[in-house]
């Protein structure tokens, strides 16, 4: 009779240890997940802060400033004597530059993500991605001068002779270049995600690999890819010093890319480096083209979005 309760108080301390191991765990991961909540909220509060800063700072120039003309007018010139704040100059050479990038990104980069997807062995692909991604660690003022003192040598030397020194077509291809792994990187991660057994029923029926890869795996992976297309187009309108340095920083209502123009980002590093006055209506300008470039940039990204859920696949 005495010894069964003696039994019994190792049980309980092993149970009580069992509780003790289990708060602890309990409280470990509570506060893995309240640092994690704290670093989402951290991007959520940031982005929040930008956008009100951009809506107050533009509701004061647009006091000053009529939207129809902001909207309509052909001229940007805020810092002249008789100025004008017309946002179309620096609209069409920011929808110029990332046309010109796109127009290289776009095919390069699939044909990149197809080939590393469907092609290239297993060696030549963990080889060959990361020195694509490396390109994005290249700081794009290196890029900008690479497109000045190369790309556009390289052009007047060879198809344009009659290319000014700066023009949107150069830092539009440099920009097209650097943005390709961009596109690449998540496309390939989009047609590796693809079932093995709708490439092998594919072979079963007699496709070849270009067919399977033309035709089973890239419109399976239409989500994956048109996601890669919206990075690829936000990081070419939102690129600033590729623009800056090689574009030039004259705002004209030109679609030619062989002309010099400046893009809504060159402005805003034009104003930012200068010695406005804070407050100033010139210095306010650069947050109204600064919401330009934000809403333009959301309108691509909510393209995408209704593009993916249009064409996402589920397996």
């Amino acid at each position: 009779m005495s010894a069964h309760p003696a039994a019994a108080v190792p049980h309980l301390g092993t149970v009580v240890e069992a509780l003790s191991h289990k708060r602890s765990r309990l409280l470990k991961e509570k506060a893995i997940q309240m640092l994690l909540m704290f670093a989402a909220l951290v991007a959520v509060f940031t982005t929040i802060a930008i956008v009100s800063i951009l809506l107050i700072e533009s509701l004061r120039f647009f006091e000053e400033v009529s939207l129809v003309d902001f909207l309509t007018d052909t001229l940007w010139t805020p810092l002249f004597a008789d100025p004008h704040y017309g946002i179309l100059p620096l609209i069409s050479g920011t929808l110029t530059v990332a046309a010109v990038a796109l127009i290289v990104a776009i095919p390069m980069g699939t044909i990149i993500a197809i080939y590393l997807s469907e092609f290239a062995h297993h060696r030549v692909r963990e080889t060959v991605k990361p020195f694509l991604e490396m390109l994005e660690a290249v700081p794009t003022v290196v890029f900008g001068y690479f497109a000045l003192l190369f790309v556009t040598p390289l052009l007047q030397n060879t198809i344009l002779p009659n290319l000014p020194g700066f023009n949107m077509l150069a830092p539009g291809l440099v920009i097209g270049i650097f943005i390709t792994p961009y596109i690449s990187s998540v496309a390939e991660d989009a047609m590796r995600a693809v079932p093995m057994a709708m490439r092998e029923g594919a072979y079963a029926m007699g496709s070849t690999k270009l067919q399977v890869a033309l035709r089973i795996v890239t419109p399976a992976a239409t989500s994956g890819i048109v996601a890669a297309y919206v990075l690829a187009v936000s990081r070419a309108i939102g690129e600033t010093m590729v623009v800056a340095i090689a574009a030039g920083l004259n705002p004209t209502l030109t679609f030619n890319p062989m002309e010099p123009a400046a893009t809504i980002t060159a402005y805003i590093v034009q104003v930012a480096l200068g010695d406005l006055p804070h407050g100033s209506l010139g210095y306010q300008s650069i947050f109204a083209a600064g919401l330009t470039l934000v809403l333009m940039t959301l309108g691509f990204n909510i393209f995408g979005h209704w593009m993916r859920k249009r064409y996402r696949e589920a397996y």
